[in-house]
């Protein structure tokens, strides 16, 4: 099997895990990987449960369709994370249920839709921003996403997840299987930030300094 090959398999090997799981339903969301000369995409309104490799859509790196079916009009959003922050390989995007529901009940703040509650979330997932409402497949998203993996990168925080209001999280990583931990812990720390009453104290700065030593969490 070649590279590719194994990696087409991942890919829909990862969004049939995440249907099975609910983080997607129907056609939502969609899952990209770069490629040496190009990208992988899911296609248009696919559902991740029963993707099928050989029908995932592929493009050269000037972003032209060379094979599969019509690629997600996310594309463009998918190309320009790739594009500010290097060490992505792979884009997952949900409309995962909690962390949907947060940004109609009201994020923590723009810099961080949910504080530092637990270890595993600063660790795994880091400083997540909220990107303000535009309709899907709108072509401003894709600066302004861009423009807060720089913002973070130069704090010295870099990024792996934004969250785009009132349509979900996109999460990058290096490998689709990283990439889906990313998102899994970001939408369990949504649900207990939720769920939990009174709202949980976030991880004080002494706490939090201990797992950037222990640890190199970047936040």
């Amino acid at each position: 099997m070649s590279d590719e090959s194994a990696l087409r398999e991942e890919l829909c090997r990862v969004g049939a895990s995440l249907y099975a799981r609910g983080y997607v339903h129907a056609s939502a969301g969609n899952l990209s990987a770069r490629l040496a000369d190009g990208w992988l995409i899911t296609p248009t309104d696919a559902c991740l449960g029963t993707l099928d490799p050989a029908r995932l859509a592929r493009l050269d790196r000037q972003g032209r369709q060379v094979s599969g079916d019509t690629a997600s009009k996310t594309l463009a959003l998918h190309r320009r994370i790739y594009d500010a922050a290097p060490e992505a390989a792979c884009v997952i995007h949900t409309h995962s249920s909690h962390l949907v529901a947060l940004t109609l009940s009201g994020v923590w703040s723009a810099d961080d839709i949910v504080p530092p509650i637990t270890p595993y979330f600063v660790m795994k997932v880091g400083h997540v921003p909220l990107v303000p409402y535009h309709r899907p497949g709108d072509p401003a998203v894709a600066e302004l996403v861009a423009a807060r993996i720089a913002d973070f990168a130069a704090r010295g925080t870099p990024i792996r997840a934004v969250m785009l209001e009132r349509l979900g999280p996109n999460v990058w990583h290096r490998t689709p299987a990283e990439a889906m931990a990313v998102l899994e812990e970001l939408e369990e720390t949504a649900k207990l930030w939720l769920l939990a009453q009174p709202r949980p104290t976030p991880l004080a700065e002494a706490q939090i300094e201990s797992l950037r030593q222990a640890f190199g969490a970047r936040w």
